[in-house]
């Protein structure tokens, strides 16, 4: 299988931007076997204010560092994709809804989800991929050749129908479309280890993260409250997971262990990304930024063929 328009117009949009009430580092608890702490958190992790950098009605998710540091990220059910830049957030794709993954071509341009997996270049979207009896496509990765990897949706979240078993799908720079993952119920976040060779990859329905190598998946982690919504990895090999309902985002230690959790205010937290210590943060409403002591693993630019 080989991966094969409406015209889109920017406009502008004024971001809020202003100091948000400070994370929580929350201890982990030590009568926990998995947990292994030595300090407390905000000595190992960072801490002080999250910083709110523009915020908007619906669910801000997918955020994607470009090379200038600015910040691209979507806007699930409010519509569009947004760039965030020296404190003003400018419209790059406009109304489409339920873009849970971005990702930047090694040509310009970016690729995003939804209903299909497109390519949004000068000349507005172009369908790369469609999937029969798939509702959409959510997260994506993209793996050290350039191959991109996205998650399937089976079901409908917005009808609040169950989740069934889906897969993860990669297309690689020939455009050959083949399958990374099966079996996973509602794929999510997804990422690489710096080895490049294991991907993570969140199982939103069950609250977990697997680890997919030479053909083989197993359990890598299992949130400690919420759900496994978006993901990150550090130079280091740790996991980085936003906890959904939980408002919160943990930090798992190469093998799996629980490192810290960092608890936000409030809302739902989707998404995240490093540039270097910073991690950008989506939630319900707000794209927050966060200094922590890890620096952030680069995600490679996309090689696949563009319409």
């Amino acid at each position: 299988m080989r991966a094969g328009t409406q015209r889109q117009r920017g406009r502008r949009r004024q971001p809020r931007h202003r100091s948000g009430r400070a994370a929580r580092h929350r201890p982990l608890d030590r009568s926990d076997s998995s947990a292994t702490m030595t300090s407390t958190p905000e000595d190992r992790r960072g801490g002080g204010m999250p910083i709110e950098l523009y915020s908007a009605p619906g669910l801000l998710e997918a955020p994607v560092l470009e090379v200038d540091g600015s910040v691209l990220f979507s806007n699930v059910t409010g519509g569009g994709v947004f760039r965030y830049a020296d404190g003003r957030a400018d419209t790059m794709v406009e109304s489409r809804r339920g873009i849970g993954g971005l990702a930047l071509h090694a040509e310009g341009g970016l690729l995003l989800t939804g209903r299909d997996v497109s390519y949004a270049g000068g000349d507005g979207l172009r369908p790369i991929l469609t999937v029969e009896g798939a509702t959409g496509f959510n997260d994506v990765t993209v793996g050290a050749d350039g191959s991109l990897y996205v998650g399937v949706l089976r079901h409908n979240p917005q009808r609040g129908e169950p989740a069934g078993p889906s897969e993860v799908l990669r297309i690689d720079p020939d455009g050959v479309v083949s399958t990374a993952a099966a079996d996973i119920r509602w794929p999510n976040g997804l990422g690489f280890a710096p080895d490049g060779q294991t991907l993570y990859v969140c199982e939103f329905a069950e609250s977990r993260v697997l680890a997919v190598c030479d053909g083989e998946t197993r359990v890598f982690a299992t949130a400690p409250r919420g759900e496994c919504d978006g993901l990150a990895v550090d130079a280091d090999g740790g996991v980085w997971v936003a906890l959904g309902s939980a408002s919160a985002i943990a930090r798992f230690d190469p093998d799996g262990t629980l490192d810290t959790v960092i608890d936000f205010p409030d809302g739902f937290v989707s998404s995240l990304a490093f540039d270097q210590n910073t991690l950008y943060i989506t939630t319900a409403g707000r794209l927050l930024s966060h200094t922590v002591e890890h620096a952030g693993l680069p995600v490679p630019t996309a090689r696949i063929p563009t319409p």
